[in-house]
């Protein structure tokens, strides 16, 4: 019975250091969202497509951008195929970005919680060498308190235009559940929240502008597929899987 009631106090241990994460993104991240909203609203309104990547766990927030119910039809992912196992391969980026029809104007977003590792970093300058604005989610915590794994020293937080902190701990995780034993990581809660919470400004935005966001429906909806099949027609030549 002892272990049942341990077992709750690590569920709403890890429900609070979630929820703080949230509060603090929701606190202290407004203005750096609306400045990587703006990116993405001037970049849709010229035309260009925003492109999401992230290595490893990190994959799972880039997709968050990808082809969902409520999502921004003009988003692609950039997929790591190893799912981290390459993360740390310098020149690795540049060959993943070559295969991908990425045009100046476009917008990078890329995600990495540790923003040490050579892929995710590299594929940020990669982008802007390709004069492509950036957009990075991150751990500023963790990241400060490690040193790059590129040979130049740089981090992710050292090389976008626009920097997001996902306002999590060194490590990740934060549920000590026994001596140096920590579980409950929140980098991809708080990366998604993040990403929906930037599809709304940018939505925003746009309306704003008197500009008609292409905004996809559910599939699920008796008229999700003729909306959707309609809105995707000018993305189809650029975004793969359409």
């Amino acid at each position: 019975m002892q272990q049942a009631n341990d077992n709750r106090e690590f569920a709403l241990d890890f429900m609070q250091g979630a929820q703080g994460v949230l509060s603090r993104i929701a606190e202290t991240q407004q203005a750096v969202l609306e400045q990587a909203a703006k990116l993405m609203a001037d970049t849709i309104e010229k035309g260009g497509l925003i492109y999401a990547f992230g290595s490893g766990h990190s994959q799972s927030v880039a997709n968050e951008f990808y082809y969902r119910a409520g999502g921004l039809a003009c988003c692609d992912v950039i997929h790591e195929k190893t799912f981290g196992l390459s993360e740390r391969l310098p020149g690795y980026a540049a060959l993943i970005l070559d295969t991908y029809p990425v045009r100046a104007g476009d917008l990078m977003v890329v995600i990495s919680n540790s923003g040490r590792n050579a892929l995710p970093v590299e594929m940020a300058m990669c982008a802007r060498e390709r004069k492509m604005k950036v957009v990075g989610i991150t751990s500023l915590e963790h990241s400060r308190s490690v040193t790059s794994r590129l040979p130049g020293g740089e981090r992710l937080f050292e090389v976008c235009d626009v920097v997001i902190d996902n306002c999590g701990t060194a490590g990740d995780a934060v549920v000590e559940v026994a001596k140096d034993t920590w579980v409950g990581a929140t980098s991809t809660l708080a990366g998604i929240f993040i990403a929906q919470t930037l599809v709304c400004l940018a939505t925003g935005e746009l309306l704003r502008r008197g500009i008609n966001p292409p905004v996809l429906l559910s599939m699920n909806l008796d008229e999700g597929d003729d909306h959707n099949h309609a809105l995707l027609e000018s993305y189809r030549q650029r975004i793969r899987g359409l």
